[in-house]
């Protein structure tokens, strides 16, 4: 076992009997098949960070989010593919994957901006809040986004396959702990570690909404007294529109927040500022048998294998 923690940051997900991992430019996908053996599949990291300014910090985070959603539906993809114990047609085609992606983004943006905003209209007319344009909107709007987002995760968690999902997650987290800890790797020595990681994709999440409800509140009252439609129906769709472009700005913040948190994870701030995600992990992750682990493993040696060509390597990961 080395005294020195790693320092090359890697990352990952979970997927359908398996898990996900990326290292520099490239990701590997272990997944658990029905007969029992593991395929691991080694492949390039798919970018959009490959001009210099989009490296930049506070501009690199909504590209990175955009790759790793393009990367991981494609691992999520793949490894749906193998758990199925029968001949099938192949994985998504290049525009069904852009089709995917656009809906997801779509449904996301639905459930976490325009729902919460509605309700928030249904809120003002019942007069428990004031109008678009004031405070209280926008809090009420980020407690029902909040509400929300822990009311789905707590939905899918009774899903069995889900749960199964979540183990894996687990598996990931603990593989991660210990080789940034510099141990070997093995079902022995990683189940001993954490379930928890403070770069986990669903302490991302609270940290964009987070920072969304402060955003909200500040600016989109304060950018209407420049304009706004007269038109009640074109306000609140200017208002919605206006909560959409914010979600880059705000997205690129809250990377920037999580990885300098993953960094310094022994700073009493960062620890503070990450508590919440590693409280809501509780709920988006399980404790892994051993099976779990070595999938987790088996991707992440692939992973940390011969390098690409270094021309292709990101700036930054993500978990």
């Amino acid at each position: 076992m080395s005294s020195e923690p790693r320092i090359d940051p890697v990352g990952g997900q979970a997927v359908m009997e398996g898990v996900m991992m990326r290292s520099r430019n490239r990701l590997a996908i272990a997944v658990r098949k029905p007969d029992g053996d593991v395929l691991v599949e080694v492949r390039p990291w798919f970018s959009l960070t490959g001009a210099s300014i989009l490296k930049k910090p506070l501009i690199r985070g909504f590209p990175v989010l955009l790759e790793t959603l393009v990367n991981g539906l494609s691992a999520l993809n793949f490894s749906a593919k193998q758990c199925i114990d029968e001949e099938t047609d192949g994985e998504l085609k290049p525009w069904h994957m852009a089709l995917t992606l656009t809906a997801a983004v779509a449904m996301a943006l639905g459930l976490f901006v325009v729902a919460p905003h509605l309700l928030s209209l249904g809120l003002a007319a019942l007069k428990v809040s004031g109008g678009v344009d004031s405070l209280s909107f926008h809090l009420w709007d980020g407690a029902i986004k909040l509400f929300i987002f822990v009311g789905y995760i707590l939905a899918i968690s009774l899903v069995p396959d889900v749960r199964r999902v979540f183990a894996y997650h687990g598996a990931e987290h603990k593989v991660i702990r210990a080789y940034e800890k510099g141990v070997d790797l093995s079902p022995e020595t990683v189940r001993i570690f954490s379930r928890l990681h403070p770069r986990c994709g669903t302490a991302f999440v609270l940290f964009v909404l987070a920072i969304s409800i402060v955003l909200y509140a500040v600016l989109v009252p304060y950018l209407m007294t420049w304009w706004a439609p007269q038109n009640a129906v074109l306000k609140q769709a200017y208002v919605i529109a206006m909560k959409f472009f914010l979600m880059i700005p705000i997205s690129s913040l809250a990377f920037e927040i999580i990885k300098l948190s993953g960094r310094f994870q022994d700073n009493f701030l960062c620890r503070l500022l990450t508590f919440p995600g590693l409280a809501l992990q509780r709920l988006t992750t399980k404790e892994p048998d051993d099976g779990q682990i070595e999938v987790a493993i088996a991707a992440l040696t692939a992973a940390l294998g011969e390098s690409c060509d270094d021309s292709e390597v990101p700036s930054a990961m993500k978990d």
